[in-house]
């Protein structure tokens, strides 16, 4: 089983939220925290069961970059990371006309 590392990316499989795309803040054995931004936010990170989500094996580069240089993730870091990130799978998913 590979590491869960802060700001991959996660998709929750069950639950009311199941689809929406949050970023990882966290992880445990048995559970994991998450954000994205807006309803959840890094004051009410959501804890989900790792087993409840899908971990996409990637850190967004603005996130990336704050890691490395050891600065403070906000709120806005991470719903640009997330848009960034469907906007980058929508035009992967756009065929030519």
């Amino acid at each position: 089983m590979r590491d869960f590392t802060r700001g991959m990316l996660a998709r929750s499989k069950a639950g009311h939220d199941t689809g929406k795309l949050y970023v990882l803040m966290e992880a445990d054995n048995e559970f994991v925290w998450l954000c994205d931004g807006k309803n959840r936010t890094l004051d009410r990170l959501k804890k989900k069961r790792r087993k409840h989500i899908q971990i996409i094996y990637q850190i967004p580069c603005n996130l990336g970059n704050l890691l490395e240089e050891g600065g403070e993730i906000r709120d806005e870091h991470i719903r640009k990371a997330i848009r960034e990130y469907e906007r980058q799978r929508d035009c992967g998913n756009q065929q030519e006309v």
